[in-house]
């Protein structure tokens, strides 16, 4: 017998659809951060210790290029994720095998809800506010129940080196450093952007990695198992 042929308009099915739907509904929750404070979001608290000693102690006009505002690095985030979505797209997270699209979608979703929130020196907890190690050590557990070490110099310590910074997958930990030590981490996102909490005086936010202060800062990148 032969199949039915497609109605007019009907699509073939996409084994990428629950990924899609997934990273859709992460970008309408980013889209949603225009509307609402950050600090309102309402998720759990981490356990984590708050006794880190991570990222610069204080952030000067020099440090980092001037903040985009939360409503254009939504709008940002919105477009390079389309683009990395679609058919064709030479990004690496458009690579990755089906069975870990999920999980990068559900870390994605939960960084980028976070965009906002104040640093924090040793913070865990997205009502008070993160360090660079307590945002992606709360992303990871709640998104994942992955367990980071606390600091982002024992975090460089964890997964699989990503010797290429060409083949950066969305979910990898990106680190930074002065003098050969790693002192700051943050998440890929893809298209040469990383989402992280600054220093003081900053909120957690999306910067480049290719270009600027952290191009010049960065050191290495690690894959977590599954990732």
């Amino acid at each position: 017998m032969t199949p039915n042929p497609l109605r007019p308009g009907q699509a073939a099915a996409n084994p990428r659809r629950p990924f899609r739907v997934g990273v859709q509904f992460f970008l309408a929750a980013a889209l949603a951060l225009l509307a609402v404070p950050a600090l309102a979001q309402q998720m759990p608290s981490s356990s984590l210790a708050a006794d880190s000693a991570d990222g610069p102690a204080a952030a000067t006009s020099t440090m980092l290029p001037e903040a985009m505002s939360l409503s254009d690095r939504a709008l940002l985030l919105a477009t390079d994720l389309n683009r990395l979505l679609a058919p064709g797209s030479s990004d690496a997270a458009a690579n990755v095998p089906p069975a870990q699209q999920g999980k990068i979608a559900s870390v994605l979703q939960r960084a980028m809800a976070l965009l906002g929130t104040p640093y924090v020196w040793g913070g865990t907890d997205p009502n008070k506010g993160f360090d660079c190690s307590g945002l992606v050590g709360y992303v990871f557990h709640n998104a994942l129940g992955i367990d980071l070490p606390r600091v982002s110099r024992e975090m460089a310590k964890s997964g699989e080196l990503v010797t290429d910074r060409a083949k950066l997958n969305a979910g990898d930990l990106v680190f930074f450093g002065r003098r050969g030590r790693v002192d700051h981490v943050g998440i890929y996102v893809g298209e040469g952007r990383f989402v992280h909490a600054p220093s003081r005086g900053k909120d957690v936010q999306v910067s480049n990695l290719d270009t600027g202060y952290w191009s010049a800062k960065f050191m290495q990148a690690r894959r977590l198992d599954g990732i």
